[in-house]
């Protein structure tokens, strides 16, 4: 590989200002006032840099930015990019993350995330927050450790996603997913996870309201239910609840056990309750 040609304390402004640029190792510098500035760049090093406008690296491979700011109006500011690792960083900028593949993000805070992370391939994500809506919409093969999402809608068709020892305060976090798998978590949302396919929690405390319905192959392992009700509707469920559960409605098929279920709800001209088994430690409250 070449050696890399140094950019050091740069004012960089016009449209497309390194436009292809390759081999570049970029320091103290500011991109402003002209988009595009790193469009089809590739094998680029950037630290303690600025991004202050929009689409700094479209169509770009094999990045690595430390100790970097994207301000606010470097909007959509990664897109179609390949092979992308940001570390120690602040992306104050919406929709970053479009439609990338191998994306490492590590330590970075995203405080306005809106539409972040959308249909994006290959992710790792360790120490990072983020606050907005529309969170990793459609993606796929992610893994997550220590992440911290205040957001709803967060995850929406997103497939093959692990977490890890996270906060997720998210409403309708999951709709529509397949293959997750959620770790000694902590997740607060109404409507979690309708419509998933494969959704796992193992060691998680879940406060939702109605969550957890809809629901094709839910396993809960080791879990806790703070205030949530109407529960399971219409799932096929394998469920090992410590503590109560406030409320549980029309589960399609499975097993459920916890300490104690307020209310259990099964409507028999709405499934059969043959096939799902209740076990629990003290009686139940009420059967419909």
């Amino acid at each position: 590989m070449k050696e890399k040609k140094i950019i050091m304390q740069e004012m960089l402004t016009g449209e497309r200002a390194l436009y292809r640029g390759e081999n570049l190792e970029i320091k103290d510098s500011i991109f402003a006032d002209g988009e595009s500035p790193l469009k089809e760049a590739s094998n680029i090093e950037l630290s303690s840099t600025m991004f202050k406008w929009k689409y700094p690296l479209w169509y770009s491979k094999h990045v690595y930015a430390k100790n970097c700011t994207w301000f606010e109006m470097a909007r959509a500011g990664v897109w179609y990019t390949d092979d992308i690792t940001v570390e120690d960083t602040i992306i104050d900028a919406p929709k970053n993350f479009r439609r990338c593949n191998g994306v490492k993000l590590n330590k970075v805070s995203f405080p306005n995330a809106g539409e972040t992370l959308w249909q994006c391939k290959n992710v790792t994500m360790k120490h990072v927050q983020a606050k907005g809506d529309y969170f990793a919409m459609n993606s796929t093969d992610m893994i997550l450790e220590d992440v911290s999402l205040v957001g709803n809608y967060s995850f929406d068709g997103g497939k093959n996603i692990v977490i890890r020892n996270s906060k997720l305060l998210s409403k309708d976090a999951f709709w529509n997913s397949e293959n997750v798998t959620v770790y000694d978590s902590f997740i607060s949302g109404e409507y979690l996870g309708w419509n998933a396919k494969n959704l796992t929690f193992i060691n998680c405390t879940i406060e939702s309201l109605q969550g957890l319905c809809y629901i094709d192959n839910l396993v809960m392992k080791n879990c806790k239910l703070l205030n949530t009700t109407l529960a399971f509707e219409y799932c096929t469920v394998d469920a090992q609840i410590n503590g109560k559960i406030e409320s549980v409605l029309n589960p399609k098929s499975g097993i459920i056990r916890a300490d104690y279920i307020e209310n259990l709800i099964i409507e028999k001209d709405k499934v059969d309750p043959g096939k799902t088994q209740i076990i629990c430690d003290k009686e139940l409250q009420e059967v419909i």
